[in-house]
């Protein structure tokens, strides 16, 4: 069941209560887990804990899971200095192709790819 949850991205419904109450917003950098110490420094560079949290993010629709930190962060930082309608728009959207296809999740989402894997998201975050 878990399995199920996990691949369809159904577990993330809870934080739906967050966007509601305010402490969230639909689309944003994901929120850092609180362990999550060399995630939150590599943000801090280029401003992606300055703003709202997301439910989804330009880091999860390139590469979700299987990004390795330091191109998470970036790609976070990329979403914030892009910030506008038309981006939010371009997640949201991207993000149910990459739920309904199942890209880029990774059970324990170690975040531990190959340099090709890295290389080919680097080029298509551009």
């Amino acid at each position: 069941m878990g399995n199920f949850l996990r691949k369809t991205s159904l577990d993330e419904l809870p934080q739906i209560w967050n966007i509601f109450v305010g402490q969230m917003s639909i689309i944003g950098p994901r929120p850092a887990l609180w362990n999550q110490y060399d995630l939150i420094a590599e943000r801090d560079k280029y401003g992606a804990n300055n703003v709202p949290p997301g439910l989804t993010g330009w880091a999860q629709i390139n590469g979700r899971d299987e990004l390795p930190i330091e191109v998470k962060a970036k790609l976070d930082g990329e979403y914030v200095e892009r910030i506008s309608l038309r981006m939010d728009v371009k997640c949201f959207f991207g993000t149910i192709v990459s739920v309904v296809k199942s890209d880029g999740v990774v059970e324990g989402g170690t975040g531990r790819t190959t340099k090709k894997d890295v290389a080919a998201t680097k080029n298509q975050a551009k």
